[in-house]
């Protein structure tokens, strides 16, 4: 902290209440200079954030993301200024007061939400309420297996949360905590600001529930506690770290705490003070430091705060350094693969190409992830009730579940939102690499997650099965036809959809060796093997597959199972004398990354360009240019076999000689 933020003052040492009254006034100031954001929850919750950060949290400012670190999760994330003035207040170098006076402004750290890569010591972005309390979920999660793995000596740590009102009505929130009750999470600890204040108003104008009943029924252990009397605050801390299960502490505090008349107002989740009323407030509190600027007393007391960590983490680190599976945790949280992880893949894939089996493309992967997950020991599996379905449980594996935790294995339920968001914080705790899967169509129900992320960059592979229309007698609920244009068009989602053994090795090999999320599409049909020639070429996005007898009148584009239709249709036109190639087209945004001549010559010049794909045509011009043909779904499905329904669509080899003769 810079000697010009911090006003001269009385060396006594402060009271709990004044170090949170530097909360209350850097949040309010940052809010009231920016002109937006949310002064009332860190008002609110400063007292409880004050005993959480100076007597439980276990943390480093002078480095942030030590292995052992507890960590911290603001699930109500618009209420950010709480924790951007916990790091500046307690030391971390990622939050300065120009930071704290820039609040929300280009090029500061300090953005409106907390978002993770862009300031040391915010562990996740949560977003749209109620993700941060689920993302929590994997963290604790992530902590168990580890600690089964290591011992208590390397990993025993805790996830603590805020969250609020909001955060709990979210149906996420129901998700999160059932799992966690059924899991026993002992090291997650959720502090509820319980407010009774939303946008609308008071929180009882769309809410009656008991949460406290409610956690409880889940599972966990639940206390009430007065969020303004430290003293409270703490015994209730101090017993939330002995329990055996995860637990729910409900904070009654007022929204915008010692701000005088504003103080419990029911319109203080957004409401910014206006100038009379910060002077009002700062004169409640007897605040005379002017602004942006901290009592030397208060500002020792928090740096203080913060400095009794690094001994702490200095007592771990050495404990690694001696424990002899120090060096592998280490390994684990850098993401870091094993030299052989892709050997046993690589000798599957050689076999495939010789033997040229006919599979559906989501048994095509389970085949994969039997030889990988044996080598890689940081992935963890499962899928939202539908394990037989999608092919993600590897025989050996076996259930991850308390008391031991040293399973691989997840079952999370018919819960999509809450598995996504799970690996989320699974992938951003470190040491794991987390894989789930489910079906495309109930992708709806974890985009959001997915969607986080994409934006945190979280490495986590979504496998999505029954990908198209080919889900046949289920009908057109159950058959994804606008998702893939969707997930292609998300920043920072790698989508691959293989064709079949071949392609869907080689795209599990890309997802695990790219930065950020996956997703893999997979068919619920068999489809014949297309891959004859060796080269990891799923690796750069789009290949030319088959290639044309002269040049090419031609060319027709195609992922997943319709790799095939291109296939048997280029035989067609090739015997009836027009040159016609097939590219291959298992990544997009892969493909996108590569080189610009790359690109062209995949792409080529032939008169004729035709896309073949179970889905809608949104995206397709990238191939086939915007007056390209294409053969796919307009509209939804329908229930019946799925070689009825490729064909009353109109999704066969012949329709596309028939465009592409008609073309010419």
């Amino acid at each position: 902290m810079s000697t010009s933020a911090v006003a001269a003052a009385p060396t006594t040492k402060p009271s709990g209440v004044l170090m949170a009254d530097a909360i209350r006034v850097l949040s309010m100031e940052a809010v009231h200079n920016a002109k937006s954001g949310h002064q009332g929850m860190p008002m609110g919750m400063a007292d409880v954030a004050t005993v959480l950060w100076t007597r439980f949290l276990k943390y480093d400012p002078k480095q942030p993301d030590w292995a052992d670190r507890d960590r911290f999760v603001l699930s109500a994330g618009h209420g950010s200024m709480l924790l951007y003035s916990l790091l500046h207040l307690t030391g971390f170098k990622s939050v300065s007061m120009k930071d704290i006076e820039n609040f929300r402004q280009w090029g500061s750290t300090t953005a409106g939400h907390p978002e993770y890569g862009h300031t040391a010591g915010v562990e996740c972005t949560t977003g749209p309420l109620g993700q941060g309390l689920a993302t929590a979920v994997g963290m604790a999660m992530a902590e168990r297996h580890l600690n089964a793995r290591f011992g208590d000596d390397l990993v025993n740590h805790k996830t603590w949360v805020i969250a609020g009102d909001g955060c709990l009505m979210e149906g996420v929130s129901h998700e999160a905590i059932s799992l966690a009750g059924r899991l026993k999470l002992k090291n997650l600890i959720v502090l509820f600001d319980d407010n009774n204040v939303t946008i609308d108003g008071y929180a009882t104008v769309a809410e009656t529930g008991d949460q406290l009943a409610r956690f409880k029924a889940a599972g966990w252990a639940v206390k009430a506690v007065d969020g303004h009397d430290h003293s409270k605050i703490a015994a209730a801390l101090r017993w939330a770290t002995q329990q055996q299960k995860p637990v729910m502490i409900a904070c009654r505090t007022a929204v915008s705490r010692r701000a005088g008349a504003k103080e419990g107002d029911k319109h203080g989740h957004g409401y910014n003070l206006m100038d009379d009323e910060i002077k009002a407030a700062r004169e409640h509190m007897d605040w005379l430091a002017a602004p942006f600027t901290l009592p030397e007393n208060i500002s020792k007391a928090w740096l203080s705060a913060g400095r009794k960590g690094t001994k702490v983490r200095k007592d771990w680190e050495a404990r690694a350094k001696a424990h002899p599976k120090g060096a592998e945790l280490a390994t684990a949280m850098k993401g870091e693969l094993p030299a052989n992880a892709f050997e046993a893949l690589d000798a599957h894939i050689a076999d495939a190409i010789a033997t040229k089996p006919a599979d559906a493309t989501r048994s095509c992967s389970g085949k994969a992830l039997a030889t990988l997950t044996p080598t890689i020991d940081s992935m963890i599996g499962g899928s939202a009730d539908l394990t037989g379905s999608v092919n993600t449980l590897v025989k050996g594996m076996t259930a991850f579940d308390e008391p031991d935790y040293a399973g691989r294995y997840v079952h999370y339920g018919v819960r999509e939102f809450g598995m996504a968001a799970a690996m989320n914080g699974m992938a951003l705790h470190g040491g794991i690499l987390p894989y789930a899967g489910t079906f495309f169509v109930f992708s709806d129900y974890s985009r959001p997650a997915i969607r986080l992320g994409a934006l945190m960059g979280a490495k986590v592979v979504h496998v999505m099965t029954h990908d198209s229309i080919g889900v046949g007698e289920d009908g057109p609920t159950h058959q994804p036809v606008e998702h893939l244009a969707s997930y292609r068009a998300m920043p920072g989602l790698h989508v691959f959809r293989p064709a079949d053994m071949v392609e869907a090795a080689e795209c599990w090999k890309a997802a695990i060796q790219a930065k950020g999320p996956s997703m893999l599409v997979l068919s619920r049909q068999k489809v014949p093997a297309v891959r004859t020639q060796a080269g990891d070429l799923s690796a750069k996005g789009a290949y030319e597959l088959v290639a044309a007898s002269g040049d090419a009148r031609a060319t027709i584009f195609a992922s997943g199972t319709e790799v095939s239709i291109a296939v048997a249709a280029q035989k067609q036109l090739e015997a009836d004398g027009i040159p016609t190639r097939v590219v291959s087209t298992p990544s997009w945004d892969v493909f996108d990354a590569q080189p610009a001549a790359y690109q062209a010559q995949v792409i080529g010049k032939a008169p004729v360009r035709i896309a073949v794909e179970a889905a809608a045509r949104f995206g397709w011009e990238r191939f086939i240019g915007e007056d390209g043909l294409f053969v796919g779904m307009s509209s939804f499905g329908a229930s019946a076999p799925a070689d009825r329904l490729y064909k009353e669509f109109g999704i066969t080899a012949e329709n596309v000689v028939a465009k592409v003769k008609a073309a010419l």
